[in-house]
């Protein structure tokens, strides 16, 4: 009895390893979502200190994306060269100091310097944390554990609201920006203790040690010679990176497809809401104080929504999901924009607009905004992996710059009610694309995405 047991005991010692590398490489995520939420609350005191204009604060916003897009565009030679793990450790490096001297800012021109450098650590953990995650989860868990990593994401985002929320009362912006290096470090001393991707030593030749790690994090003989063996195989293929790209028009689809992906979820509208939801609710009529507290309502909506697509994403699959969520974000966003056309001057209807931001952030944490990262590291062949995870990070930050440093010029332009108008008809088009290109990817492993990917199949049909 104890012989039978013991396979048993450890494929569950296996999986507990299993998660608590994935929950720590996911920190990553959190790390990304404190310096996206943060900015949020720091904007107003910002202008007031250094009397500047919207236009200056939009640059300030969407400098730490033109850091990510840098960080993103590089993130794959160094994760190719270093590996992913000390492209995290290096990371998290970057995310202590470039917190550290956006709190020591002197100048608006210094901070839009500091925002810059903190945005390579950003894009280059952006780029490997779910690229990391794609590598060491079996395929019947691998959407939660991506997933985990937009879980994260949200809870910085809600941690650095309230952390706003608590300074806003002193204005002390300045304790915004640089606190969060403290949790950089806690992060930095979390990734020092993670393995290495196997994936990534089979492609370095280091057989021995790739197999030595799957067996840490399946328990399960049998399944760790059937990894490296569909591992081995993919090896066989000579090309790799801008070789496969330049040569391989399937690879030149399936990295279009991350493209493609990454600007609808950043074309969503989410960040507008992240960015600037103190001058959102300012608009609809709320005093400073009722700002910052419904904006840490947002946030805290944002991280408990996520839950639904860690639950569901691995028994509905992705495409379900995206289509609810493309849908109720278009629709709470028209509703938005018709509320804002008609007026909220009476307390019933500012309420009733907050209620529709939070139906909108429900829908995209449940769907494009995990989802999104767990197909971009599904879809991608191993030996492009870095290749196509990179320009699909590379572009989902460049269009993350374009909505911040254009969104109060929208409102300033157009209005408010045709700008959010704007956002939710982008939603309708989502729909579409999501029914026409994505596949769905539940219950597939990597090596059955790529064979069927490298086939020439429709894209909608590589998955399942």
């Amino acid at each position: 009895m104890n012989v039978l047991a013991l396979p048993t005991t450890a494929v569950a010692r296996a999986r507990t390893t299993t998660l608590l590398t994935c929950v720590l490489a996911a920190l990553a995520g959190l790390m990304f979502g404190l310096d996206i939420g943060v900015i949020s609350g720091a904007t107003q005191f910002i202008q007031a200190e250094f009397a500047i204009s919207d236009h200056v604060i939009e640059w300030i916003v969407s400098a730490m994306m033109l850091g990510a897009a840098i960080g993103a565009a590089g993130a794959g030679w160094l994760s190719a060269a270093l590996g992913r793990k000390r492209s995290l450790i290096l990371s998290a490096m970057l995310f202590v100091a470039g917190s550290l001297l956006c709190g020591l800012a002197w100048s608006p021109a210094s901070l839009i310097g500091a925002r810059l450098a903190l945005g390579l650590a950003i894009g280059m953990a952006a780029f490997t944390a779910p690229l990391y995650l794609a590598e060491v989860a079996p395929e019947q868990t691998r959407g939660a554990m991506i997933s985990t990593y937009q879980l994260m994401i949200t809870i910085g985002i809600f941690v650095a609201f309230l952390s706003d929320l608590a300074l806003s009362y002193s204005g002390a912006w300045r304790w915004m920006l640089g606190i969060i290096a403290i949790p950089g470090a806690l992060f930095l001393l979390g990734v020092l203790v993670l393995p290495e991707s196997p994936r990534w030593l089979m492609l370095r030749g280091r057989r021995d040690e790739a197999t030595a790690v799957l067996a840490r994090l399946r328990g399960d003989d049998v399944v760790v010679d059937r990894e490296v063996a569909e591992i081995d195989a993919q090896l066989k293929s000579p090309q790799h990176g801008w070789q496969l790209f330049r040569h391989n028009r399937n690879f030149r689809r399936s990295v279009g497809l991350g493209i493609l992906l990454q600007v609808m979820q950043q074309l969503t509208g989410i960040n507008v809401i992240m960015y600037y939801a103190p001058r959102i609710f300012a608009s609809v009529g709320f005093g400073t104080s009722a700002q910052m507290w419904t904006t840490a309502i947002v946030g805290l909506t944002n991280m408990l929504a996520t839950f639904i697509a860690i639950g569901l994403v691995d028994r509905l699959g992705r495409k379900p999901i995206l289509y609810a969520g493309f849908g109720v974000m278009a629709a709470s966003l028209g509703a938005v924009g018709t509320m804002m056309y008609l007026g909220t001057t009476t307390h019933a209807e500012q309420m009733a607009t907050v209620v529709m931001l939070l139906v909108f952030i429900v829908g995209f944490a449940m769907s494009a905004g995990p989802l999104v990262w767990t197909l971009c590291s599904e879809v991608q062949p191993l030996r492009g992996r870095d290749f196509g995870i990179g320009c699909s990070t590379f572009v989902n930050w460049t269009a993350n710059m374009i909505v911040g440093a254009t969104f109060l010029s929208l409102l300033n332009g157009i209005g408010h009610a045709a700008t959010f108008w704007l956002y939710s008809g982008l939603n309708l088009v989502f729909i579409v694309i999501t029914l026409l290109w994505v596949p769905e990817t539940r219950g597939v492993t990597l090596e059955q995405i790529e064979r069927k990917l490298m086939a020439g199949r429709p894209l909608r049909e590589i998955g399942r």
